[in-house]
């Protein structure tokens, strides 16, 4: 089974909470083992990112309803967390939490060849979560990467989990379960 990572918002915004802000430097880590762990296999990785633009031209529902922006394309909100090895990586800009809403991904991943995903990276309630059912509704199997993901708000990151893993079958896999599937294992 041809698989991808997906690194999801590792982007300064982000760990301004102060949830995710005491976690950065572990998740920074994770996400570079996970990196590493996909370069020794010959899997893709890609660098999702949420982006939106000054003239309201992108903002959300809610964004839109407070009349408060967020993650500026340019500014330093937008950049990835410094430490976080992502330059010769592709990158991909998103406006939603899905990363398939709006954006080339399915093509990305059909370019690929990939059939399965390992999801990492932030939040898991929110855009890990989204992008993982949309995944599934796009038939590709998952893989949460449990080290190198987490969310500002624990109980809803680990009750969304719960469920996808549940009823969409994607596995929660520790650091050597990734390992194994990247190397052509099962999940």
């Amino acid at each position: 089974m041809n698989t991808a990572v997906l690194i999801i918002d590792m982007q300064n915004a982000y760990f301004e909470d102060p949830a995710l802000g005491e976690r950065r430097g572990q998740l920074v880590d994770a996400c570079n083992q996970l990196i590493g762990q996909a370069e020794k296999a010959s899997v893709p990785v890609l660098m999702v990112c949420t982006e939106h633009e000054r003239d309201k031209s992108t903002w959300t529902l809610s964004m839109l309803e407070d009349d408060q922006g967020f993650i500026f394309s340019g500014s330093e909100q937008a950049g990835f967390l410094p430490g976080l090895r992502y330059e010769n990586l592709p990158r991909m800009v998103k406006t939603r939490d899905s990363a398939f809403q709006g954006t080339d991904l399915l093509l990305r991943l059909r370019n690929f060849g990939a059939t399965q995903l390992v999801l990492a990276g932030v939040s898991i309630h929110n855009c890990v979560a989204q992008t993982a059912a949309d995944a599934f509704a796009n038939n590709f199997k998952v893989a949460f990467a449990a080290d190198a993901m987490a969310s500002n708000k624990d109980d809803y990151g680990h009750m969304v989990r719960k469920v996808l893993s549940e009823e969409y079958r994607q596995p929660i896999l520790d650091a050597a379960g990734v390992d194994r599937l990247l190397a052509g294992g099962e999940a």
